[in-house]
This record gives C-alpha cells, structure tokens and sequence, in this order.
C-alpha cells in the first residue's frame, strides 16, 4: 500500500503540473471505486480552475474554485500527468483532462481508491470532513512530538508499533516506517506503549521524522504495487535496516534480526538493540 512518503512523492511530482491549470473535462471510466465516485462529479469540475494541491495522512486534496476533490491511492492506484489523447490502459479508471492538453490519470488494478467531492477547501475540510477529522497531528509538522506520543500512551495498553501506526495518534506511519523508526530509538515492538517512557517517545518521535524524511527524499520505498509519478521505482528500499531482514545481522550489533507477529503484521526487529 502507498504510504505517506509515497503519497507526499506523488503530490510533489503532480503539483507543478496542475497548479493554475482549468479541467477541461472529467472522464470517468470505472466508477466503482472504494466509495463511488458522484455522477455529478465530472460536470462539477469542467472549467474549473486548480487553485491548489496538498496532503492530509494519505489523502490529495485538489483545491479548485467552488471546493475540493479529495483522492486516495488506496492500495493499488498511482497517479501520471499523461497527454490527454494517450490511450488508457486496463485499470486507467479517472481522466482530468487539462486545460493544456493533457490529463491527470489515475491507475488503480484494485480499486480500493477513490476520488470524492467536498464543497469545502482543504483547510476546512481537514476539519469537518468524516474521512479527515479523526486524524493525528502530521509527523513532520508541528504538534507532532515525543510529549504528544507520552501523553496519548499512558492509558493504553497495545504494542507501542501498534500505537504508533494508529491514525489517530500520528497519520503516516505504516508497517514499513514503524519497524523502522522503533529499530532506531531501539524500542522493542511489543513493548506496551504505557511502559514506554517520555524520553524514549521524545527519541523515537525523532527517529519517525528522520526514517520520514530520508523515504521522501529518496522516493518512497520500493512495493510490489507502487512506483513514482514519473514511472521510476522509489530507492528507499535499499537503505531499510530492519524491516524484510529476518536473519540478517543486525546492522549496529550484528546479532540475526528476527520476525514477530503483531496485531496480523510482520514486524522487524533486533533482540539485543531492541527493548
């Protein structure tokens, strides 16, 4: 599944390409998406004007005149800026057709994204709208810190992995990055998130950002189902320490990584840097 540095890869490769265009017309191919994609939609955005774009979790909001479209990848789906008369492919669901000739498309084999419709700008409807309102502080902004994970955790009892994947303590930390980020501050994964102390949190909201940040730089990590806009696999892959090592040494102590099963996902870990 796409996940936040894949999302954020995204947003950056189709922004310059979108902002300030018109859609010229929507062209909906397969509707039946995760929740169904309105049949108003298309009318309701021809000649609109895209005044912005930005992410909320793994959500793209497309602002334009009278509101916003709000897009998820799902687990499947990936986005290109293609000329507008290339032919679709198979699973080529949704084209916005651009004012400069070519179109947005959107890809998705599973369709397990969607592309729905909210009268709101993304600032409100970071607010209001049920799919986003729940959410946690972005990790790479303010209002993200270890004070925050410390507070959230005291009366709770799950796997500090769980608790930091929750989406509504921190949005964006997926399987991958989680294992990851606990390898670096050198917490166990199925150590309870109540017996985690402040400064531990303090040390691993850092190492989220850091594992966050580097994914983003290098394009996102490589998976079966996602590549960059422009076609091109992500390179984060090459530098995971933990996570998919099962048996190989242990990057900082050299003891065998090891697999363990919590709440149904593949967690990776050191059993002598990890507790």
């Amino acid at each position: 599944m796409p996940e936040l540095p894949e999302v954020e890869t995204t947003l950056r490769g189709i922004r310059p390409h979108l902002l300030g265009r018109r859609i010229a017309r929507m062209i909906v191919r397969e509707p039946r998406l995760r929740l169904p994609i309105p049949p108003d939609l298309a009318l309701r955005l021809t000649g609109q004007a895209i005044l912005g774009l930005q992410r909320r979790a793994k959500y793209i909001l497309i602002q334009v005149e009278d509101g916003s479209l709000i897009l998820h990848l799902g687990m499947s789906g990936s986005l290109r800026v293609v000329p507008a008369e290339t032919p679709p492919l198979k699973h080529d669901h949704v084209d916005l057709a651009l004012s400069d000739g070519r179109a947005l498309r959107f890809h998705d084999p599973r369709r397990f994204g969607l592309l729905i419709w909210t009268p709101d700008p993304p600032a409100l409807a970071a607010t209001r709208h049920a799919l986003l309102r729940d959410l946690g502080p972005e990790p790479l902004e303010d209002g993200f810190d270890g004070d925050h994970l410390h507070r959230l955790s005291r009366k709770r009892q799950v796997a500090v992995k769980s608790f930091i994947m929750d989406a509504g303590v921190v949005v964006g930390v997926g399987n991958i990055y989680a294992s990851e980020s606990l390898y670096l501050a050198g917490i166990h994964p199925s150590r309870a998130c109540h017996r985690v102390g402040l400064e531990r949190y303090r040390r691993l909201a850092q190492t989220i950002r850091t594992v966050l940040d580097a994914s983003i730089v290098q394009g996102g990590t490589t998976l079966r189902d996602f590549v960059q806009e422009d076609g091109n696999p992500g390179y984060f892959a090459r530098w995971l320490r933990v996570y998919g090592r099962t048996g190989e040494p242990c990057p900082g102590c050299g003891a065998p990584l090891r697999q363990v099963r919590i709440a149904q996902r593949s967690s990776f870990y050191c059993p002598q840097c990890q507790h």
